[in-house]
């Protein structure tokens, strides 16, 4: 009666804690910044975001998640142990237990490197659960109805699409495209077209005030910064919303194709369900203007955005670790 459960969205750009009783306790980047002299972690989440592109050789500033896995445990041991701690306080006597929300396509060693992380930074049971998942419960879709749910859970590194009925997802595709395949993608146009060199902060905001899927009536300007490619030198430019739906056509084809293949795959009945109720978008991604429009008018189904998509996979870790005997048969991993 005395442990505490803590909820974990362990996000590619974002980490997003929910503590029971309390709801979301945390979220910040998913970055740590490390000394390269003796190995130690100097700075996490936000405080470390503030580094990234500006340290000295000394500092590393890095994501030790790629495309929704871990690419550094040691690191990803560091930043678990540190929200682990945020969550809970100064004072911790009992370990508490811990659900994580990891891609639906995770291979059998990615998720062993999650559980792993998890329990060396302080768990005393690690749960783990699918996001798209984590999704649906967190956008309060009851998943244990005998109907078709769509779910479209698009991360900083992951979307993840998929149809769940009786608590168990029936069709379902992930693909390794999502937000930070739209910024790379606005830096790498930019550069083309402008001749201009911009860093990864740049190309996220660029992203979130102005970027589109599809495009606006009214067209919406930025002034960004960077280094002119040609004379080295520092350089101030305008850009359009219309060049950010440029930039990220093609990953946005990658995440049209990948609901595509969910639909086809979705047996008759359920396809009709998901018609008639539509698709449920989550994740930060989901917040790129008119991407609901754009989904709707590629596949013919409704898209809907979730209330507060950002914080829909967090709570759904938080909802069924409070909830164990009813979502038990949807988790991935129960230790």
């Amino acid at each position: 009666m005395f442990t505490k459960k803590i909820g974990i969205d362990l996000g590619t750009a974002n980490v997003l804690v929910y503590l029971a009783k309390k709801g979301i306790v945390a979220n910040e980047p998913s970055v740590v910044a490390i000394s390269t002299l003796d190995g130690n972690v100097l700075a996490v989440g936000d405080e470390a975001k503030e580094m990234i592109g500006r340290t000295p050789d000394t500092i590393v500033a890095k994501r030790p998640l790629k495309e929704g896995v871990i690419a550094d445990y040691r690191t990803t041991e560091a930043m678990l142990r540190y929200f682990i701690n945020k969550a809970l306080g100064k004072w911790q006597i009992f370990r508490p237990e811990v659900m994580v929300a990891v891609p639906g396509g995770i291979t059998s060693a990615e998720r062993r490197a999650v559980l792993d992380a998890a329990n060396v930074a302080g768990a005393r049971a690690t749960y783990l659960i699918k996001e798209p998942m984590a999704a649906a419960i967190g956008a309060k879709i009851p998943i244990d109805s005998a109907s078709g749910h769509m779910v479209v859970d698009m991360g900083g590194g992951t979307t993840e699409a998929a149809i769940i009925s009786l608590g168990g997802i029936v069709s379902f595709k992930s693909v390794r495209v999502a937000g930070n395949k739209f910024d790379t993608a606005i830096a790498e146009y930019i550069r083309k077209k402008y001749n201009l060199a911009v860093g990864e902060q740049t190309a996220e905001r660029i992203k979130i005030q102005i970027g589109a899927a599809l495009p606006l009536r009214e067209k919406l300007k930025m002034e960004i910064k960077g280094r002119d490619m040609v004379s080295g030198l520092p350089k101030i430019l305008t850009i359009t919303s219309d060049d950010v739906t440029a930039a990220i056509e093609g990953p946005l084809a990658s995440i049209v194709s990948a609901v595509k293949e969910v639909l086809y795959g979705a047996p008759p009945e359920l396809a009709a369900d998901v018609m008639e109720k539509g698709m449920i978008l989550t994740g930060g991604t989901a917040l790129l203007k008119k991407l609901d429009q754009l989904l709707t008018e590629t596949t013919g189904v409704p898209a809907y955005l979730t209330d507060e998509p950002l914080l829909a996979v967090a709570r759904g870790t938080g909802f069924a670790l409070d909830n164990l005997d009813v979502y038990k048969k949807s988790l991935l991993y129960v230790k």
